[in-house]
């Protein structure tokens, strides 16, 4: 625990120093190395090791991300490279059939695809104050964002410590046996809260926008939080489903980059997806 604890520490010290690079490269090219990390993650637990299909899925996995970054300098339509990306992993795989049977294959595409278009959504939310007809400020930006990572991260915090105090009842005991109804209970109710705090915060010292009111926030963050945890059962099914704990080693006390991001996964678009209902951006 005191691993765990430390490792978060640190991951928190690091996420505030990311958050002041907002407006400079570094903001993009950070999710893009957490995309191929957490890719490179995926691939292992596939047994991908065609190294031209590899470099293929990672470039894929940094070049998504940094398209949601550039794309109005790009001038460049996602379609057609997406196409070509899933041809190319195609033909790769008729020529390397013995190794690279279907399945993988399309597991591979699947995660260098999904993961990178999650996390491009952190900077949707950074630029969601460039959006025309609309009211939001750069200060929304920056809430969404640490929305985001909280309905993440502190559902699964408040989960882990309800569930150590209070767990009777086994929540999927054959997917995840350490996770419990109460401690479900715990990490949305925790974090919903802690979330009505942020947004406090955020209207008495940062200039919120007017546009944002308390109850969608409530209703996002009870969404996400319940989204967090079925995104978690998720990974852990795959972990399962291929007999591995973590998915990596890079995270003491917590496993890999797609042990720590797994349910951001899940709640990156779905915060996305609630403010195109919410607000029509």
């Amino acid at each position: 625990m005191k691993k765990r604890l430390l490792t978060a520490a640190i991951g928190i010290t690091l996420a505030v120093a990311w958050l002041f690079t907002m407006y400079t490269p570094i903001y993009s090219a950070v999710m893009s190395i957490i995309s191929m990390i957490a890719t490179y993650e995926m691939l292992k637990v596939y047994e991908i090791k065609n190294i031209v299909f590899k470099i293929l899925c990672l470039a894929s996995s940094a070049c998504v991300v940094l398209y949601a970054d550039y794309k109005s300098k790009l001038n460049l339509s996602l379609f057609p490279v997406i196409t070509a990306f899933v041809l190319l992993c195609l033909i790769i795989m008729v020529i390397d059939h013995k190794k690279l049977p279907f399945q993988n294959v399309v597991c591979a595409m699947f995660s260098a695809t999904l993961i990178p278009a999650s996390l491009s959504c952190a900077v949707l939310f950074r630029d969601i104050y460039l959006l025309d007809g609309k009211d939001f400020t750069k200060s929304d930006g920056v809430f969404f964002i640490l929305l985001a990572f909280l309905c993440s991260w502190l559902t699964d915090g408040f989960a882990l410590f309800t569930g150590m105090a209070f767990g009777k009842h086994k929540l999927a005991p054959e997917i995840s046996p350490k996770k419990t109804v109460e401690g479900a209970i715990g990490g949305v109710v925790g974090n919903t809260l802690f979330c009505i705090g942020l947004y406090y915060t955020f209207k008495a010292k940062f200039n919120l926008s007017p546009t944002i009111k308390l109850w969608e926030i409530v209703i996002c963050a009870f969404s996400l939080s319940c989204i967090s945890i079925f995104g978690d059962l998720a990974a852990s099914t795959i972990k399962r489903s291929h007999g591995i704990k973590d998915f990596g080693n890079i995270l003491p006390g917590h496993g890999g980059i797609m042990d720590r991001f797994d349910s951001s996964l899940f709640v990156f678009p779905s915060l996305y997806a609630l403010l195109v209902v919410i607000y029509h951006i």
